[in-house]
């Protein structure tokens, strides 16, 4: 199990992805937040950044359905029959992330609204031993 104690530079955002954590960078100078994570703060310059929990919760602000996916997607099922949403959320705590926006009618976009609410998801894919866990949101 990974620990959010550890130092910023010894762990990555994916390794807390794997232990089903959303993590975001704290600039421990001026308080600023990063999700994803940065190795150095863009408003006073520091190199000082450490992990901090993020809730998960944010809205939606963009998105696109796509019905012609990429080898990886096809794999999964996913295609003209059955297309998918991935979304840019923003984060209740500041930041951005880009991820799969399940849950949602990617048939018909335009039920699909901008500003919707999203709590974190994170998909296991693959098997045990050899998976990924892959980010996520879906509606509140």
């Amino acid at each position: 199990m990974v620990s959010e104690n550890r130092a910023f530079s010894d762990i990555s955002f994916h390794q807390y992805l794997e232990e089903e954590m959303l993590m975001g960078s704290r600039c421990s100078l001026c308080g600023q937040i990063y999700a994803p994570p940065r190795p150095i703060c863009i408003e006073c310059h520091s190199s000082r950044m450490e992990w901090t929990p993020l809730s998960g919760n944010g809205k939606l602000v963009a998105f696109t359905c796509t019905a012609v996916a990429p080898p990886v997607m096809a794999a999964l099922g996913y295609g003209r029959d059955n297309p998918y949403c991935s979304g840019v959320v923003e984060l209740d705590e500041g930041g951005r992330l880009d991820a799969r926006i399940e849950g949602l009618d990617a048939k018909n976009p335009e039920s699909i609204e901008v500003g919707l609410p999203l709590k974190v998801k994170f998909l296991r894919e693959g098997s045990e031993k050899e998976g990924t866990v892959t980010l996520a949101f879906e509606p509140t």
